[in-house]
């Protein structure tokens, strides 16, 4: 059965230039640093791809994030991968943890996050499994 942590997150998103010289208006690259409170006490840096359309409402974004910190009490880190289209407006949303990439006490996490953003402000709900203390 899926344990819940939730809380709230800061979210800083810097541009960072692309890998290839051509230079596209509708692609973009970023650097994520985050700092999770709550459940879940940790900071997470990675990166992020998008691409947008013409089309208002309309764009997509891929993105990997490494989280260290604590989860419940235990230590340790993992990987978030992330997968987002948004088509005129509707949003579809994937945030699941990288099989494997769980280390210290955190080894064999598995589970989805879920970002809820109101008034301006950030939080996560993140439903995973973890094998229990020894």
């Amino acid at each position: 059965m899926p344990t819940r942590a939730a809380g709230p997150f800061e979210v800083k998103l810097t541009p960072v230039p692309l890998a290839h010289a051509e230079q596209d208006p509708a692609l973009a690259r970023m650097k994520i640093d985050k700092q999770f409170r709550g459940d879940l006490e940790a900071v997470s840096l990675g990166e992020m791809l998008s691409a947008g359309s013409p089309a208002k409402g309309s764009a997509g974004y891929v993105a990997l994030e490494r989280v260290t910190g604590t989860l419940h009490g235990r230590t340790g880190s993992f990987v978030l991968q992330h997968t987002a289209t948004m088509d005129r407006g509707a949003a579809s949303l994937s945030i699941t943890v990288v099989p494997g990439s769980g280390t210290g006490e955190l080894l064999g996490l598995a589970g989805a996050m879920n970002i809820v953003i109101e008034g301006g402000r950030h939080s996560y709900e993140f439903d995973y499994t973890l094998e229990p203390r020894a």
